[in-house]
């Protein structure tokens, strides 16, 4: 990867590993634009006293909260759009976009009900799926989405195009059909605004496209063609890869094997598609019999420190027993995607069942995700300051 450095640092807040407390805040839900009949894109304001509590990067997500039918639930949203600075006295606005998914409550609830003037809890914003750094020559970059993969690329084209104005973006954005494709309208503007900057490469799953590359299932074979023939892999900087959990981890392993270096890929996922791994639900409580074993949990958040017991035999995670003494434990998905839970493990063992947000560095320094993490010592010990 080439030399960071360049053009003006981010806000402090949001700045490449500062690591700032998630915490939800009441927003107005100031917009909402259907994008397609499953989908749409939702407008908070953000008054000016919450202004640093929402800066963010590109490619940062946030986390919604709404009790639906008497049950409180949690989903994450990739903000759809480059920051902008906002006005001192009437604040700024974020947006995220939201496609209906299969058995998806709180997706459901919201393409159909939710409106303007309505008020969503919305979680400070958090993530990496950004680039590693800022470039001090023009970057080329590249990205893989598809469906609702596209919502963070959509920031992340917009920031790179129109605030550097020598940096270059490839996009390949599959679809099932044109009806289906969010932002494309949006995107059609881009290329019209930077028509040497920005390729667009769509493809169709179940429509024909003149080009035969374009139309089908981006298999092995078909991306492989797309990235030695279209793109040129060996000629990007960074490439990010957002979609199905499989169609990106069958990017990321045809990019490896095109000699692409790990560190220049970035991976965002929604879900692992399975439907466990999409609850973003309160885990329900934990009790242990008389004289059953138990692990001991100790912890520390916003400058405070905890204890809980949970029992052997329950395998029960840290988040979930943490949140039965203090429920501002932060956590969004608990389905091991989005990382907002993290924590660092200061003492002790666990066992991660699956980890789909922490890179290899923060693995490094001891981080883990406590909505996947069962002790597996007696005692352990976890910072969630840190």
């Amino acid at each position: 990867m080439p030399d960071a450095v360049g053009t003006a640092a981010p806000p402090a807040a949001a700045a490449e590993g500062a690591r700032r407390r998630a915490v939800f805040h009441p927003l107005r839900v100031e917009a909402v634009r259907p994008l397609t009949p499953e989908a749409i894109e939702v407008t908070f304001a953000v008054p000016p006293e919450l202004a640093g509590a929402f800066e963010y990067r590109p490619g940062q997500h946030v986390a919604l909260r709404m009790t639906i039918d008497g049950d409180e639930v949690r989903r994450s949203y990739s903000l759809c759009r480059a920051p902008s600075p906002g006005d001192a006295a009437r604040g700024s606005s974020i947006r995220v976009a939201i496609k209906r998914e299969r058995g998806g409550a709180f997706s459901t609830w919201a393409v159909e009900h939710l409106a303007a003037g309505d008020v969503v809890e919305v979680m400070s914003p958090d993530g990496h799926f950004t680039p590693h750094g800022r470039y001090e020559r023009p970057a080329h970059f590249a990205a893989i989405a598809a469906g609702s993969g596209i919502t963070p690329v959509m920031a992340l084209i917009e920031h790179h195009l129109g605030e550097r104005p020598d940096d270059t973006f490839d996009l390949v954005y599959s679809n099932r059909t044109a009806g289906d494709a969010m932002f494309l309208d949006d995107l059609a503007d881009l290329k019209d605004r930077f028509p040497s900057r920005l390729a667009l490469h769509h493809v169709l799953t179940r429509e024909r496209r003149p080009a035969d590359l374009f139309s089908g299932r981006l298999d092995e074979r078909r991306l492989e063609t797309l990235l030695t023939r279209v793109l040129r892999a060996d000629l990007i900087d960074e490439w990010f890869l957002c979609g199905p959990f499989e169609l990106v981890e069958r990017a990321r392993a045809v990019l490896l094997r095109l000699g692409v270096d790990a560190s220049a890929i970035r991976v965002e996922l929604f879900s692992t598609g399975r439907a466990e791994d999409r609850r973003g639900t309160v885990p329900p409580p934990v009790e242990a019999a008389p004289g059953e074993p138990v692990r001991t949990i100790f912890f520390r958040l916003d400058g405070t420190s905890g204890t809980v017991t949970t029992p052997v035999s329950a395998r029960e995670t840290i988040l979930a027993a943490a949140l039965r003494t203090r429920g501002d434990v932060p956590f969004a998905c608990a389905g091991g995607v989005c990382g907002t839970c993290r924590a660092v493990l200061r003492e002790g063992t666990v066992d991660m069942a699956q980890n789909h947000a922490l890179e290899p560095d923060e693995l490094a320094r001891g981080l883990i995700l406590t909505c996947q993490s069962v002790p597996t010592s007696d005692t352990v010990s976890v910072d969630w300051d840190a």
